[in-house]
């Protein structure tokens, strides 16, 4: 049985031995488990964390994404009865305003957010006081992380030294198979984000050697080894690269150029980026316009609803995944019914002003929104005799069974 099973070490050491018998494990051609191990994609090219976000597409929507739920507001509220007030001076009010020394608020949910759109998890060391109020919020990188079960109970190592209990680190988890360990993004879209990669290096290649195709030379004879090793040299030295881009080529005895390389409209260049560029978006279920992809959103309309839709399907889930964590972690259990952590969405679910100003209008007309609650939607402050609730003259209170006796003359 041992000897049916390779070990790590073997497979990895099998890569940098040429084999005959087995030429899959060759440096040319290494085996596609490798791959899988080390975040390649088919393409070739390496998709990790730093590489992924050189592709455009990604780097957009790791910021939209990150920014939105970094620049939101999110406040400790208390409730009282049916109603509901912000406690600024709170203990927990005041940690999330000002989580640790070197981060404020906005870079300290940025990094988690960063996290978690590339890895599937994020995590935050807890540190507390002698009564075990948290007082700090530090972000832990989540390749620095492993988690262990042990009785039913999650054990955080950190870089293989220090071990947090759950009680002492703050995990956000994306999707998740288990429910212990997000799935990461990375991995799920590594042959995505790769044919992006490929493409921006293909053009990169391509433009770096003035926009011309590659090819080979054809000899009508035999060239000897140093002839043919002149000749390559002066060749790439006269030719090769963009400053030698577009000058006249002279071939002596007999030779000819022949061109091999797919022509970049007949490869799709253009159509590839765009396509790929699509995918991400879908990964990161952004809209496409958010990432410069105006072709599919050509009216405002159209736009501004999937704003709305983005706010909803794709910002409100990451929100109630990191409130519900927060709550979780930071509160007291005699605080758990009285106190909550939330982030506030209405002002990127408000439409433009002309629809805001319509339906505030319908509002105040029929009596439901006084002029202070328009206000507060509008973050102004409250005026004097602004509570007051029409009531138009067509509709009266059906309980009354004489509406005439009511009315002053």
């Amino acid at each position: 049985m041992a000897n049916e099973q390779q070990t790590l070490f073997d497979r990895v050491r099998a890569v940098f031995r040429a084999s005959p018998n087995n030429p899959s494990t060759s440096l040319n051609k290494p085996a596609s488990w490798l791959f899988d191990a080390f975040g390649s994609s088919k393409t070739g090219v390496p998709v990790n964390e730093n590489s992924a976000m050189q592709f455009s597409a990604v780097w957009a929507a790791v910021r939209i994404l990150s920014e939105t739920i970094g620049s939101m507001p999110w406040h400790v509220y208390q409730r009282d009865g049916e109603s509901r007030f912000i406690a600024s001076a709170h203990p927990i009010g005041q940690l999330i305003q000002h989580p640790n020394g070197m981060m404020t608020s906005l870079v300290f949910r940025e990094t988690l957010m960063a996290h978690l759109c590339l890895h599937g998890n994020a995590f935050a060391a807890i540190e507390r006081d002698a009564s075990a109020r948290p007082t700090k919020l530090v972000p832990v990188h989540p390749d620095r992380v492993q988690i262990k079960v042990v009785e039913g109970e999650k054990f955080y190592h950190v870089d293989k030294k220090v071990v947090y209990t759950d009680f002492e680190m703050i995990h956000v988890c994306g999707l998740s198979f288990d429910g212990i360990r997000g799935k990461s993004p990375l991995a799920a879209a590594k042959e995505t984000f790769g044919i992006g990669l490929a493409a921006n290096q293909f053009g990169a290649e391509f433009f770096g050697n003035g926009a011309n195709v590659g090819g080979m030379l054809v000899h009508p004879g035999r060239l000897t080894d140093d002839a043919y090793k002149r000749l390559k040299h002066s060749w790439q030295t006269a030719n090769a690269g963009l400053g030698n881009a577009h000058k006249t080529a002279i071939l002596e005895e007999g030779m000819k150029f022949e061109k091999m390389t797919i022509p970049p409209d007949q490869a799709q260049f253009l159509q590839t980026r765009k396509f790929q560029t699509e995918e991400v978006a879908r990964f990161f279920l952004i809209p496409p316009h958010m990432l410069g992809d105006l072709s599919a959103s050509s009216t405002r309309a159209n736009i501004e609803e999937q704003g709305i839709q983005f706010v909803r399907n794709t910002i409100r889930p990451w929100a109630v995944r990191i409130e519900e964590e927060f709550n979780n972690k930071l509160f007291r259990l005699d605080e758990n019914d009285e106190y909550y952590i939330q982030f506030n969405l209405e002002g990127l679910l408000r439409g433009d002003i002309k629809s805001r100003y319509d339906a505030y209008s319908v509002g105040r007309q029929w009596g439901w929104l006084s002029v202070n609650d328009i206000r507060k939607m509008e973050s102004l402050n409250d005026i004097d005799g602004g509570d007051v609730y029409l009531q138009p003259l067509n509709m009266i209170d059906a309980s009354i069974d004489n509406p005439d006796a009511n009315v002053v003359e």
